[in-house]
């Protein structure tokens, strides 16, 4: 119990200092014209209140994530504790408020847009194509998840196919009205339910005597019961909780309809640390009621579901825990719908059609839907494996860019850089081990192939940078990106106009 609620302690505290830190590095200025209110089309660009902005996010941002991976993630033990801590604070949390702003300062462009002004443009195809894949399957994989707990408190007669066909009517519903009616509206619901039935387990779990697992010299080893080594697999199965590549194309969403850069660290360096205490609770629930063998077998037996229900109802009982188990039907279900929100504008900006009219929006939206559709016929685990290594690939691209961009600014960039390099070095261990990937396994020349590999990505990625910053004019976009929205051109130049005036904000 210590490691548990010691764990939520130091996230906190690292959301006030650290993220205050995070902040100041970045510089905000509370006076400017955000995109919401500069470029209002009452579609995605929509002003919203800071308390929709911040549940929308937490809600976009968790899905199953926060709450499967935990699950499989207490396979390995409380050393499952550390990475959630540590990765949050230091990693996702800065990895989310780095994208959400250098996002609304860049008048809500998505990743790959500027991954092209960052990082340069051939970069661009390269994010597009990673954006698109790790959406389709985050779409996919937060359709299915659902669609099993849901399957798991209703009737008999309720098919998982009828079922799985409701969430996509819902989800291409939400998908063509305005963000303000599709989220706005809706999400607030969806917020009260997760938070009540997060406090409901957590509550449950500590002050119900179970005996919760801590993090000592005993426990500081692998638990899993299959031998499966911590590194790199812990590193990929607790993504959402920790850092994750899918946030990065969810932030831009909400820098959408932000009204004020003050905002930025509640909405997204807080919102993530909520996601590790949600991921905390999970851990600790699935290491106290089960063994890690038994947790496996109903692992492998279904999905992580079917470990979602028995945990909510042994601590809840029935109708408590059915009431748990909708609050966690709400994050892949709202998850899953902004990650095809997403997908479409991505995809739409990429083949250039605007999205100003229904058919437009359709044309995008349907054939995503059909091919999603076919891919919840495919195997979860094999599923969740591709987007684990797809999302966190985008975790590494998502901090490069911010690591640029705060080196070209002349800022603290160390503190992005760092958690880079560390997932950089997963990500390549992991395709080269993996049996999604080379299939060497971990061995001593997967290791020395995977350090030359991640030196020679970064020294690419460290020259261009150097001669990026040598060629940079003084008045250049890229270091003014602080003036007011219209000071530039499309194509990086000031504009002939005279610059607009930011109005006064209380």
């Amino acid at each position: 119990m210590i490691t548990l609620l010691g764990g939520i302690a130091l996230l906190i505290v690292g959301y006030i200092f650290y993220g205050r830190y995070i902040e100041k590095n970045f510089t905000i200025d509370p006076e400017r014209t955000t995109p919401a209110e500069a470029l209002k089309d009452g579609y995605d660009f929509v002003p919203m209140s800071k308390s929709k902005n911040a549940i929308i996010q937490l809600l976009n941002i968790a899905g199953t994530g926060p709450i499967f991976g935990p699950i499989m993630g207490a396979l390995y033990g409380p050393v499952a504790y550390l990475w959630i801590v540590i990765g949050c604070i230091f990693g996702g949390a800065v990895h989310d408020y780095m994208l959400g702003m250098i996002s609304l300062r860049n008048d809500g462009a998505h990743l790959p847009e500027l991954a092209s002004k960052y990082l340069g443009k051939p970069v661009k195809h390269v994010v597009n194509l990673f954006s698109i894949l790790l959406l389709m399957l985050v779409g996919t994989v937060f359709v299915t998840s659902p669609a099993n707990l849901i399957k798991s408190i209703t009737p008999d007669w309720l098919t998982l196919g009828v079922i799985t066909i409701l969430i996509f009517v819902y989800y291409i519903i939400s998908t063509i009205l305005p963000i303000d009616k599709a989220l706005g509206k809706v999400y607030p619901w969806f917020g009260a339910i997760l938070i009540i039935s997060t406090i409901a387990i957590g509550g449950s779990l500590i002050f119900g005597g179970h005996n919760i697992p801590n993090l000592n010299l005993a426990t500081m080893k692998n638990f899993n019961p299959k031998g499966t080594p911590i590194f790199p697999a812990l590193f990929f199965t607790i993504s959402c909780g920790a850092l994750s590549g899918f946030h990065a194309t969810q932030a831009p969403m909400v820098s959408r309809t932000s009204t004020n850069e003050k905002e930025g660290r509640f909405t997204f360096y807080g919102m993530m640390i909520a996601e590790g205490v949600i991921a905390m609770i999970w851990t600790a629930a699935s290491m106290s009621l089960f063994d890690g063998k038994t947790l496996s077998q109903m692992i492998d037996a279904g999905t992580p579901s079917a470990v979602v229900n028995q945990v909510s109802v042994l601590l809840l009982g029935n109708v408590l825990g059915t009431i748990a188990i909708i609050g966690v039907i709400v994050l892949p279900i709202s998850s899953g719908l902004s990650a095809f929100r997403s997908l479409r504008t991505i995809l739409a900006d990429y083949l250039n059609i605007k999205q100003d009219t229904l058919k437009k929006i359709l044309m995008v939206t349907i054939p995503l839907y059909a091919i999603s559709f076919l891919l919840t016929k495919a195997d979860f685990n094999i599923l969740w494996r591709y987007f684990n290594w797809a999302n966190q690939v985008t975790a590494v691209i998502a901090l490069l860019v911010s690591t640029r961009y705060l080196y070209l600014k002349g800022k603290n960039y160390i503190v992005t850089l760092v958690p880079g390099i560390f997932m950089l070095f997963a990500c390549v261990v992991y395709i080269f081990s993996e049996p999604i990937g080379f299939r060497m396994g971990l061995t001593p020349l997967t290791y020395i192939v995977s350090v030359l590999a991640t030196l020679a990505i970064l020294a690419v990625y460290w020259k261009t940078g150097k001669t990026q910053k040598e060629n940079l004019d003084p008045t250049d976009e890229l270091l003014n990106d602080h003036l007011p929205i219209g000071t530039f051109a499309s194509n990086g130049e000031r504009t002939n106009q005279p610059l607009p005036v930011a109005e006064p904000k209380s």
